[in-house]
């Protein structure tokens, strides 16, 4: 077989340790380092002293970033897809794993990962914690209706938001010891001040001193939750600002707000370049079918995993999007979930709204709306014939008329 690297090393990466072997046209050599930093610094000068220049990797959950952060822009690295090699028979130990990584590299049998910049990794891990956080900040307030349940305050029930200017003002006064409805509906701000009456009803309960103390944390969470937030989006929005003209396109998207853009540039850049169509960008964010057929018959089409964290925030913009009447993803979505249900119709619409993205990045573009009629446009005659038959069939005579 044919040898592509002269000098190359696989590593076999665990959280204590680090197994490289290097093979070189002088034979090959095996050794096991720690990965403290200045074991990992010492890999890289003993790779250097050897000559190495090209060095392949598992992308073993968070171990393989460290080896990677310090090698990085010394030697040529593959961070490999663990699925595409696991399947090989006869490896027994760490050392073979080593050694077969290296084989594989030297004759160019493998293809690496696409590991994105330093800042674009830094940029991904606060968007990304920031989602986390945001989700936190959902469950909190989660917790806080179900305090309020247990004590027979059915707030929910009247005010669309629990934790806004109205709700936070009930909430503060039941934690200070206020049992009075009518002082506590009094509290009620802007539209929710013509509720007033069911708002009385809604906070006749009985919260006690356990339930008390319960909402008092509640609340400081929730505070230091949206302090940490907007700490976050600030840093988010300053690393960003290079951008801006990019995310005001794709703010142009149904359903992508400034946020939804922020964490799809994270995700992707907005160089699309690296990715050749927009099909193949849809195939690494696992936004399309699965492709599973055998002996003429089609098995299981569900979607690979790809990257969840730029799928959830495709799907959600879906929802978004799906809200709106008169546009294309809202038809798109009517005329998928009446045949195939509303969760293939909504990832359906994410990967419509990738699609969309991508053109909006390489292109240089904004969206452009087709319309919610553009189904039917598309075909005007097939769509008259099919809503004439779907009358007659209900006992009707049709004549049809061109306004």
């Amino acid at each position: 077989m044919q040898v592509a690297q002269e000098r190359c090393c696989g590593l076999d990466v665990h959280k204590k340790s680090v197994v490289a072997c290097v093979i070189t046209p002088e034979g090959q050599e095996i050794r096991t380092f720690e990965t403290m930093t200045r074991d990992l610094l010492e890999l890289g000068d003993w790779l250097g002293a050897r000559g190495v220049t090209h060095v392949a990797m598992e992308s073993t959950g968070v171990f393989w970033k460290p080896v990677y952060n310090l090698l990085e822009g010394r030697f040529a690295l593959l961070v490999v897809n663990a699925q595409h090699i696991k399947a090989i028979p006869g490896r027994k130990t760490d050392v073979k794993d080593a050694a077969w990584i290296a084989d594989l590299l030297r004759h160019g049998l493998l293809r690496g990962s696409h590991i994105a910049e330093r800042p674009e990794r830094e940029l991904q891990e606060l968007v990304r914690y920031r989602t986390r956080l945001v989700q936190e900040r959902a469950q909190v307030v989660q917790r806080i209706q179900k305090v309020l349940e247990g004590a027979n305050i059915k707030l929910s029930a009247v005010a669309a938001d629990v934790v806004g200017v109205s709700g936070r003002a009930m909430l503060e006064a039941l934690v200070a010891g206020e049992e009075d409805p009518q002082a506590l509906a009094a509290l009620a701000r802007g539209r929710l001040q013509a509720k007033r009456d069911a708002l009385a009803e809604a906070l006749r309960g009985g919260v006690g001193p356990a339930q008390r103390v319960l909402l008092g944390s509640q609340l400081r969470h929730l505070d230091f939750l949206e302090a940490e937030i907007e700490q976050l989006g600030a840093e988010v929005s300053r690393r960003l600002r290079p951008f801006e003209d990019a995310l005001e396109r794709l703010d142009t998207i149904p359903g992508m707000g400034r946020r939804a853009a922020e964490r799809v540039v994270a995700e992707i850049g907005t160089d699309m370049r690296r990715f050749p169509s927009a099909a193949r960008l849809a195939s690494w964010a696992g936004l399309c079918p699965g492709n599973h057929e055998s002996a003429g018959k089609r098995h299981s089409g569900r979607t690979r995993p790809g990257n969840v964290w730029l799928k959830a925030a495709l799907v959600e913009a879906a929802w978004g999007a799906v809200r709106a009447r008169e546009t294309y993803l809202a038809a798109l979505y009517r005329r998928l979930a009446a045949r195939r249900g509303a969760k293939r119709a909504i990832v359906a619409v994410a990967h419509a709204i990738l699609v969309i993205i991508y053109h909006v990045l390489r292109d240089g573009t904004t969206h452009r709306e087709l319309g919610g009629n553009y189904f039917d446009e598309r075909d005007r005659q097939a769509t008259v014939r099919r809503a004439v038959k779907r009358i007659e069939r209900l006992g009707y005579r049709v004549t049809v008329e061109v306004a």
